[in-house]
Parts: structure tokens; sequence; C-alpha cells
């Protein structure tokens, strides 16, 4: 999912989505035919004390690396003051022997240690289509250099990338699509026409959008590997991140030590069922906590049935109100249906004090929070020019709508919750209008082997938060049924634990330290939010 940027979160956190325009929340992805994974647990080398790795140039193959400046971001970013950059250069498409080459962005954040671990830690981004140089923060917040390097590659046609796969007319249109019926007919045209565009504007670059999709960018990290010189190391992926990571363990597990993954996609389950079903979990891990607190489950009882028949009563009669957003005193047209209300509160879940309030304020005709909520999340400068919208259509297209019928993604709507109506049931969170257009994107269907799941002994932890409505917790003991993994659900957080919760950011250090046995003592001293009473 690029699974949508959140709404304003506790900890300043990777976005949710500066959407796409075939996404409403904030995604995740698969591999081609390979052996099982086997991982080696030994750490390796790096390339030597006179050398730090990322400083020498080296070639291997048809990929090479070179030191140089550091990757561009949007704004920037401290923790890659004191990086080693440099880029890799990899063939487009390793299938065609076309010659075209692509480069990608890397920034090495050295370890805090003196004496760091010879194995460092790759950070897979989520998306698809984020940049992961642009969430160094993040990781290196969470404490991820203490003792070990910590490496970031802008994935193929993210910002940083030669080429990128950015589209702004994408980002127009969701900023416009807040003032429009969310899954009208009418919508889904202007909608389908900004992704044909997006899609003509690339192809007449040259760019072969065949090309980027998860086996590709898989084998990028392994030549990665192989060219900075480093026998093993370690991943941490986050939300579609997850996804890559699941398909990277498949095709090329020889260098892997161990696996963190956190907001899992299982490309095995990718496209609407598993956003229905994450939508589900989600959304009841909040209720039932309101529900177990007094003062919420008095001030607001029944608010699941609250939320359905704000849903049915939305659909029917879209309410239409004007919000002004932080920083600008310029009315914002919002029309709220139930779609749309569905794609605000799978994100809305990063705010769950507010979520009980925000529902029935809306119930008595009070739309305003969520509305300068939703809009905020479309028109905020963090949703402009930075999504590499080519790359979610590369990877959905060609993983995902391919091996999922539109009967089986409508049955999984009706399934996941039977009282919506049939009109919002056809469109999956997150995946607004994504089959027709996925019909403009026009790529190959990827070998039938990216759904096949991901087996091996590659030491793993598998983290979850209770109210993730993006990925749902039930991922992991998923993914840890043909893993060597430890399944750990952190309760009360939303999609991507680590962003959220020290707990999450302890347990995940101390799994690389001895990934056999994380420490999660923690969890046991968690306590549910405060829910936000009205009068």
């Amino acid at each position: 999912m690029t699974f949508h940027h959140a709404l304003r979160r506790r900890r300043p956190v990777r976005r949710l989505q500066a959407t796409s325009v075939g996404i409403a929340t904030g995604l995740l992805v698969t591999g081609l035919l390979a052996a099982p994974a086997q991982a080696q647990s030994s750490t390796g080398a790096s390339a030597g004390p006179e050398a730090p790795v990322g400083t020498a140039a080296r070639a291997v193959g048809d990929a090479g690396y070179e030191p140089g400046p550091c990757p561009k971001t949007p704004e920037p970013v401290e923790a890659l003051k004191e990086a080693r950059c440099g880029s890799l250069t990899v063939p487009e498409n390793r299938a065609k022997s076309t010659g075209k080459t692509i480069k990608l962005g890397v920034a090495i954040v050295p370890a805090k240690s003196a004496t760091p671990k010879p194995d460092p830690i790759v950070w897979l981004a989520g998306g698809p289509g984020d940049d992961a140089v642009g969430e160094a923060k993040m990781a290196i917040d969470g404490g991820l250099n203490r003792d070990r390097d910590v490496i970031l590659m802008s994935q193929r046609g993210t910002y940083s990338a030669e080429p990128n796969l950015l589209c702004p007319n994408i980002d127009r249109f969701n900023a416009q699509a807040v003032g429009l019926v969310y899954d009208a007919p009418s919508t889904e045209r202007l909608h389908v026409e900004a992704t044909k565009a997006c899609h003509d504007q690339l192809a007449a670059r040259g760019i072969d959008l065949s090309a980027y999709n998860d086996p590709e960018s898989a084998a990028d990290y392994d030549d990665l590997r192989t060219a900075l010189g480093i026998k093993h190391w370690n991943l941490y992926a986050i939300s579609y991140g997850t996804h890559l990571a699941l398909v990277y363990m498949r095709l090329h597990p020889d260098g892997l030590r161990s696996v963190g993954l956190d907001g899992i996609l299982p490309p095995s389950k990718g496209g609407s069922a598993l956003t229905w079903s994450s939508a589900r979990q989600g959304f009841d891990g909040l209720f039932k906590a309101c529900a177990d607190q007094p003062a919420c489950n008095k001030r607001y009882p029944h608010l699941s049935a609250t939320f359905d028949k704000l849903v049915r009563d939305l659909e029917a009669k879209p309410v239409t109100t004007t919000v002004k957003l932080p920083g600008s005193d310029k009315p914002v047209k919002v029309v709220l249906d139930g779609g749309a209300l569905v794609n605000w509160m799978t994100s809305a879940t990063h705010v769950a004090p507010q979520v009980p309030i925000a529902l029935d304020e809306l119930a008595h005709g009070k739309p305003q929070r969520i509305a300068q909520q939703w809009a905020g999340g479309k028109l905020s400068p963090q949703a402009m020019d930075r999504v590499a919208h080519g790359l979610v259509y590369g990877v959905f297209c060609s993983e995902w709508t391919p091996y999922e019928s539109k009967e089986e993604a409508l049955r999984a709507g009706q399934d996941a919750f039977p009282s919506f109506p049939r009109s919002v049931q056809a469109q999956a969170p997150q995946l607004t209008f994504l089959r027709p257009d996925c019909d403009v994107w026009n790529v190959p269907a990827a070998p039938h082997s990216i759904r096949d799941v991901t087996r091996g002994d590659i030491p793993t932890l598998a983290l979850s938060g209770s109210f993730d409505s993006q990925t749902g917790a039930d991922n992991g003991p998923y993914v840890a049924r043909t893993l060597k993994a430890k399944v750990v659900t952190v309760p009360y957080e939303p999609h991507v634990v680590f962003a959220t919760s020290k707990c999450a950011q302890e347990i995940t250090v101390s799994f690389f330290d001895t990934p056999a046995a994380p420490k999660t003592a923690c969890l046991k001293s968690l306590e549910p939010p405060k829910f936000e009473t009205g009068p």
C-alpha cells in the first residue's frame, strides 16, 4: 500500500501516504522463482579499516558502486550529515540486453559505537514509491545505528533515483479529489485520466515501466551488498518495504543475517482482500479499546455501530463542507461520503484518541474535524512531488491485480463489512479504482511465482500494531508459519510501530543483537490511549 500519509502522529514518522491516484492510505510487495531462503547466520566483513564501507568504487557484474555526494532529499536530513554516500548503477531491465542503466542514491549512516558490528542494517522504505533516504531520521531516531552502520538506498524510481518516476499531476488530482464524491463514476474517470497522463509522460521519457517491480528492486539490493563488499547484512523493512523484503528473502537469501518486518504485507496475499481484512482488524481493535475504557464506553457506546451507520448514511447522502488548513486562510471544499470516511478511518488509527469524538461530532452534524484531517493529508507539502507513482503501479499492476479478480475483491469487502453499501465494498481501502488504473498502466503480469510464500530459516522479527488498519496484525502469524520468526504485536499502536512506539524500537534493536531472543519485556508496561471525550 502506499500506504497513504497518516494524519498527525504522536511522533514525527513516515507518512502513510502522499497517496497515489490509485491509493488512499499507504501500502507494501513480492518475488520470482527462487529456492527457499537458507541464510547463513554468521556475520560478514566490511571493506576493511583502511577503507570504510562506501568509500571505494567497485564494479561487480553489470552493477557498479561509485562514492559521491549524498542523495537529494525534499528537506535537509540531519542524520545524513555524517553519512558516507554514493550511487549504485544497475541495468534498468535485467531481462533485456538494451544496455540502459539507472542510478540509485546510497547513504551509509555510521554506527555510533567506536567498535561497530560488521553486519550493517539496510532500511527498506514504505510505499510503494517512498525513498528510503528520506526516512533516515526515523531509522536513526529509533536507535538502529547504535552499533551498526545503517544503509539507505533510493529504490528504483523513487525521489532521488535517476530516473525518478514521480508524477506531480497525480498529487494535484489527489488534492482536488477531496472536493469530489469519493467513489463516483465521474471521479473514477478523472482518476484514471490522471493515471494515464502519468503513464504517458513517463513512457515518453523512454522509461521501461515494466522494469519497476519487486524482483528488480530485490536484485538491486543484492547488487549493492556485493558492490560494497559486504558478506552478510540485516534488513529492517516497514509497510510496503516488508513486501519487498519477503521477495528479497526468497530470491537472494544467502547474504541475509536477519530480517525485521514492521507493518507486514505478504506478497502472497497482496490485494483488496488483504486491505479489507486489515481495516476490519484495526477498526475493531480501536473500537474495543474504547469499549474497555469506562469513560469512553459511557460517552460513546456502540462506537462500531455508529461508524457503520455513518458510512451508510454518507454514501446515500454525502456531506459537503469547507475547512481551512494550517498555514492557509484559503477555504478548501471537502466532500465526505461513505468511501471517504472508510479511508479516513484507515489513517485515523494513527490518532486513535481523537477517533471516538470525531465520529460523534460527525454523527451530530459537525464534520469539520474529520474533513480537516482528510483534506490535510492530501494537500500537505509532504503529499506533493515525493511519491514515485510509476513504482506504485509497477508493483500493484504486475503483482497484485493479475492474481485477484474483481469478484474476489468485492467479496472481500462484503465479508469484512457486510452492512456497507455495495458501492463502498467495491473500492477497497487504499486501492480505489486500482483495477481501471492498471488497465491503462498496461504492464505485463509478473510470473505467478511472485505470489509464492516465502520460506526459510533466516531469523525474522514480525512486528505489528493492534490498531494497524493498513496491514493487519494477523499477517505476523501468517508469515511466521514458513519462517524462523518471532511474532510481536504491540498493543494500541497503528501501522509501522517503529515510528510511534519506544517499546517497538527497543525490541527491534535487541533483535539485531540477538535475533533468537529479542527483549520484549517492555510490552507488559504498555497502557491504552486515553480517548478524548467531549461534553
